[in-house]
């Protein structure tokens, strides 16, 4: 916690907001997305989806393959818990559904899909895109899978698997435009999953990582990946990294209040 805390105050102090940014492209995605104050249909159905999950107590069985949770200290959890304190934050999901809608991809893949809470919101921002969505819990993934139905969510995949099983069945070449890494806050497994499916990436590629600052170790995998060849630009909003692969595109970093 003293860590992120740390962090957070070299963050706001290192930000900027829409006028310190002189890249086109950054600043339309800023004013145009980030910054977008107007209320949307679709955030009733993002709360609605959220305090279906508030009230549920039933517990479930856990099976954690990442870098454990600061929050709880068993794996036998309530599900109005999970929702409540590891799940995206409704501000969050609001701006994952405003990214998905600026950008359109049609082919979306979440890493990590825990009670779905994001995985709604990149479905949200674009109806017509295929959606796939991985998760390694089976009993995490069986109660989104519910919700997915319950809410008529009709262009989500959910696959039950451990990630690095996915990969290996996964063409190189089948390209997502949207990626959103939540799956695993270590640095070994994040730049894993960066090298294997680089392949797969585009000029209109988006990745979002979630947790950059979560610990030192994430904060080195995100330097790392801020400096490779192939990225262009990278946007830090403190809770995630945005990062870009356009081949027109001087090299920039930023950081950014959102």
């Amino acid at each position: 916690m003293l860590h992120q805390i740390k962090s957070y105050l070299q963050f706001l102090w290192n930000s900027k907001n829409q006028h310190g940014v002189h890249s086109p492209f950054v600043f339309a995605l800023v004013t145009q997305c980030f910054y977008d104050k107007q209320s949307k249909p679709e955030y009733a159905v993002l709360k609605n989806y959220r305090n279906t999950l508030l009230k549920n107590k039933n517990t479930i069985e856990v099976t954690d393959f990442g870098a454990g949770s600061r929050v709880f200290k068993s794996n036998t959890r309530a599900i109005n818990q999970i929702a409540k304190n590891a799940g995206i934050s409704s501000k969050r999901a609001q701006l994952l559904f405003r990214i998905t809608q600026y950008f359109q991809p049609e082919n979306i893949l979440e890493i990590g899909t825990s009670l779905g809470l994001a995985t709604v919101a990149l479905s949200l921002g674009n109806p017509k895109a295929t959606i796939t969505t991985l998760e390694g819990c089976p009993e995490t993934a069986k109660i989104a899978q519910q919700q997915f139905q319950k809410f008529q969510f009709t262009n989500i995949i959910s696959e039950v698997t451990e990630f690095e099983n996915f990969f290996n069945q996964e063409p190189a070449t089948d390209n997502r435009q949207l990626i959103y890494f939540d799956g695993n806050h270590s640095q070994k497994a994040t730049l894993h999953y960066f090298e294997q499916l680089l392949p797969t990436v585009t000029n209109e590629t988006v990745w979002i990582f979630d947790d950059i600052h979560w610990s030192a170790e994430m904060e080195a995998a995100w330097e790392i990946i801020k400096t490779h060849p192939k990225v262009s630009v990278t946007i830090d909003t403190f809770q995630w990294g945005l990062v870009f692969f356009r081949a027109e595109q001087e090299k920039e970093h930023f950081t950014i209040r959102a």
